[in-house]
């Protein structure tokens, strides 16, 4: 990934209605939703929720696609994966220890969920 890119999708964050977007979305995966909801969950007007969603896009952190009338908006992880990976990739400048508290604290964020069934 080009430095360029991470810049691009660190500057989409450091304003904070896009960083609740983006972290809204996230809590949807991997559903998504309608702009019109992410809007009416922020509290923000839909033009303005519009030009948000629109940087989010282009700094590749958001997905759309059209389903029905609706455009549903989703994080895209993948993109989020390749930001946070170059940031951190010589962080332990080989010594893997340094990083170790840092995985630590991500690893139970992400539980299965439970199934009806077991």
């Amino acid at each position: 990934m080009e430095s360029e890119y991470v810049i691009l999708a660190l500057a989409a964050l450091a304003q904070p209605t896009r960083l609740d977007v983006f972290r809204l979305l996230v809590t949807h995966e991997p559903d998504g939703l309608p702009a019109g909801d992410i809007a009416r969950e922020l509290a923000v007007p839909h033009n303005t929720m519009s030009s948000h969603l629109g940087i989010l896009s282009r700094a590749g952190l958001v997905r759309s696609e059209r389903r029905s009338r609706s455009i549903i908006y989703r994080a895209d992880l993948d993109r989020l994966r390749e930001v946070v990976t170059f940031l951190l990739k010589d962080c332990c400048g080989g010594h893997p220890g340094v990083c170790a508290p840092l995985i630590d604290a991500l690893a139970p964020c992400c539980p299965p969920k439970e199934t009806l069934d077991g």
